[in-house]
């Protein structure tokens, strides 16, 4: 499903809302997203529009996100940076875009999509692994050599583990996404 607004008007958009360093993180990721769909079969500019979208809203007041994205359990309430991906979800629909798999991924960078969302786990992998955090170049890897579905449940396992061991509240979706991967 195609967008009914330009990317290069919601390009401007978010510009308007993050700070430069935000700006540089959002186009790589964006650039990596449409190359890991791409290497997997899957449409680049949809999950390049996922990429651009998905930290829209990471620059906002706690107040403003918990406005868009009203917290929905107690690592929400703790965290409210755990709402930017739904706050940004928002941004999104207001702006015009339509495109549920989209949405969803934009939403889910956060926490982790259902693995059906193909878009979704592009993103997901490649807001972890994008080159300038300097971290995950492995998983960066195996999706763009068309093992996307490893290279998530990799990402997903590492977020796991480094919230935990940093003593950080794991969302109730990444451990559900998680737990999806690892039930008997």
């Amino acid at each position: 499903m195609k967008s009914t607004v330009s990317t290069a008007e919601l390009l401007e958009r978010v510009k308007a809302l993050v700070r430069p360093e935000r700006l540089e993180h959002i186009l790589r990721v964006a650039a990596l997203a449409r190359e890991i769909a791409e290497a997997n079969g899957l449409d680049g500019e949809r999950a390049y529009l996922a990429g651009l979208l998905h930290d829209a809203a990471r620059d906002l007041p706690e107040e403003e996100l918990k406005r868009l994205a009203p917290p929905e359990n107690a690592v929400e309430e703790a965290h409210p940076l755990a709402l930017h991906g739904r706050a940004a979800r928002r941004l999104a629909e207001a702006w015009g875009v339509e495109d549920p798999e989209v949405l969803e991924a934009v939403e889910g960078h956060v926490y982790g999509v259902d693995p059906e969302n193909a878009i979704g786990m592009a993103l997901y992998i490649a807001d972890i692994s994008e080159p300038g955090r300097g971290v995950n170049g492995e998983i960066r890897e195996l999706a763009l050599r068309g093992g996307l579905l490893e290279a998530y449940r990799m990402a997903v396992a590492n977020k796991v583990r480094y919230l935990s061991a940093k003593g950080v509240p794991v969302h109730p979706k990444t451990l559900a996404v998680y737990q999806s991967f690892h039930a008997p």
